[in-house]
């Protein structure tokens, strides 16, 4: 990898992933200490279960911002392959919660429409997220091999591929094109600024937007009676 292409890469990571996915983090350390505090369960465990995710995604953060542990996976050469394992853990992790979410909601367990509607937020903006990070990890086999010469062909087709001359000179995808993708797959349940081509991408828009519908249907419905 060139040095040039080890700078775009890390400011990338650094300046666009790490932020977002602090916010996943964010989001799961207030949820998990609301419900120390308050008492709160979602189906059969206990407060501490929000924090699951957060380790994977502390393991991420550590890597995208700092250079001695980002360098050494870039010089053996898994630098790719350890993003791919710990967004694999946390979105297993994620999956977990959002199954507990929708059984505690089946048993009847839920009955404050705030407490719901935080954990509804919590693992929509975590599945958001986290389908942003997959976006980005594979598309064209990563943020590395997108900006080489030999890049394979595109997973997506975003306008200004389509549109080159209402691109910025230079234009490339960033991580933040994923994120757009992700949030409004998950808001429209189909995909609206980018089209998927590759059957992976599509597998991987049908299963967010799949997991999004139940829990903005089932959390907004029963939120909404709770609140009446």
């Amino acid at each position: 990898m060139s040095s040039d292409v080890a700078h775009e890469v890390e400011f990338e990571s650094s300046f666009e992933a790490a932020p977002v996915v602090a916010i996943a983090i964010g989001l799961q350390v207030v949820l998990a200490v609301t419900s120390q505090t308050q008492d709160w369960t979602t189906w059969s465990f206990p407060w501490w279960i929000w924090l699951l995710p957060a380790l994977p995604e502390t393991a991420m953060f550590v890597i995208y911002t700092w250079r001695r542990p980002h360098r050494r996976l870039v010089q053996m050469g898994i630098r790719r392959e350890a993003g791919i394992a710990l967004a694999a853990l946390a979105s297993a992790a994620n999956a977990v919660l959002v199954f507990a979410v929708i059984a505690s909601l089946v048993r009847g367990d839920e009955r404050s429409g705030a407490q719901l509607l935080l954990k509804g937020i919590t693992v929509w903006g975590t599945n958001v997220i986290l389908f942003g990070l997959w976006f980005w990890i594979f598309d064209r086999g990563g943020p590395v091999r997108r900006i080489q010469p030999d890049a394979p062909p595109p997973d997506f087709q975003f306008p200004q591929m389509e549109n080159p001359d209402l691109a910025a000179p230079g234009w490339r995808t960033h991580f933040i094109d994923y994120m757009y993708v992700s949030y409004t797959n998950s808001i429209a349940f189909s995909p609206t600024d980018a089209m998927p081509l590759s059957r992976w991408a599509k597998l991987l828009m049908l299963f967010e937007s799949g997991i999004s519908a139940l829990v903005v249907l089932l959390v907004a419905a029963r939120a909404v009676n709770i609140f009446k």
